[in-house]
């Protein structure tokens, strides 16, 4: 009678790990806990300069929660990075799935399309964004202005919140798209052919298809696209703050990065900007907490 022998090296795995696991907790570990410890401290710029920082327990977030600028600008945040990731999921899967049907040269130039946008410097770019729309010689009021009808000789984008957040939502979107594309069309890649094309002699539409069949297969794709979207949506900095420098400096326009920059470089207020970033953090984590839910829901299943 032979007997099955234990496997051995079954934690091999797991010890190979390690390593990546304790540079993982000490590269953000120990940030994290300072900016904790710093949220609950009056940490200002006495203390830059060695001064003890007092122990204020949760009073840093007490006073924030009875603020309104805060909650306005949490507010706005929470629908800009919503609107942004939805339109760029769209733009990105329509993509996509237009580097399904076209021909290979032309997907080919369309995807190289997509990795330039994607790989020029955010710098860079937002400083070709801010020249065409600039009031005075922007490409945009250029084009718009010759249509009959439409005045915008000289018209500032940056001078009221609503089309301040309108070029801003054009440039984020237009930097995240070609990720979405690419993560998307990855996706599509592993539909079957044979499926799709049972279902269109069968008389299926394109959107039907698209509903019933290909959009199932590829959830899982589309659910960590959304998921990662939003979280860098919720957290965009860079294009806000040289809109900004290029516009108005005002609280209206501003989102949780540049507020808690603010906080902590203009208003010297480092553990109150702790506090707010323990807040985004909270949030984050309460935006990931319905794709890992639906993860393990599935896994039981």
């Amino acid at each position: 009678m032979s007997t099955i022998a234990p496997r051995r090296g079954i934690r091999a795995p797991y010890v190979l790990i390690v390593p990546a696991v304790v540079i993982l907790l000490a590269g953000m570990g120990y940030p994290l806990i300072w900016q904790f410890v710093t949220s609950m401290q009056e940490y200002g710029l006495a203390q830059q300069f060695g001064k003890p920082a007092p122990f204020v327990g949760f009073d840093n977030f007490v006073t924030l929660a009875t603020d309104p600028v805060l909650w306005t600008v949490v507010a706005r945040s929470l629908a800009f990075c919503v609107l942004t990731a939805a339109v760029t999921l769209a733009v990105g899967t329509l993509l996509a799935l237009l580097m399904t049907v076209v021909t290979k040269t032309a997907r080919l130039i369309l995807q190289i399309a997509l990795l330039l946008a994607w790989s020029m410097p955010v710098v860079a770019a937002m400083t070709v964004w801010i020249w065409l729309f600039d009031r005075r010689r922007g490409v945009v009021n250029y084009l718009l202005d010759m249509i009959p009808g439409v005045e915008m000789n000289r018209f500032d984008w940056l001078s009221t919140p609503l089309t301040f957040f309108a070029v801003a939502s054009i440039i984020v979107i237009w930097m995240s798209v070609p990720f979405v594309a690419f993560s998307i069309y990855a996706g599509l890649t592993q539909v079957s052919d044979e499926v799709l094309e049972a279902a269109q002699l069968d008389g299926a539409t394109g959107f039907q298809r698209f509903r019933h069949i290909i959009a199932p297969l590829i959830r899982p794709v589309i659910a960590i696209v959304l998921l990662l979207q939003l979280i860098w949506d919720l957290r965009v900095f860079t294009q806000i703050t040289m809109l900004q420098d290029a516009g108005s400096k005002s609280g209206d326009y501003d989102l949780l990065g540049t507020y808690i920059y603010k906080l902590g470089t203009s208003s010297q207020d480092f553990g109150m900007a702790s506090a707010v970033s323990i807040l985004v953090l909270a949030i984050t984590i309460a935006l990931s907490w319905f794709y890992i839910r639906s993860l393990l829901k599935e896994d039981e299943a």
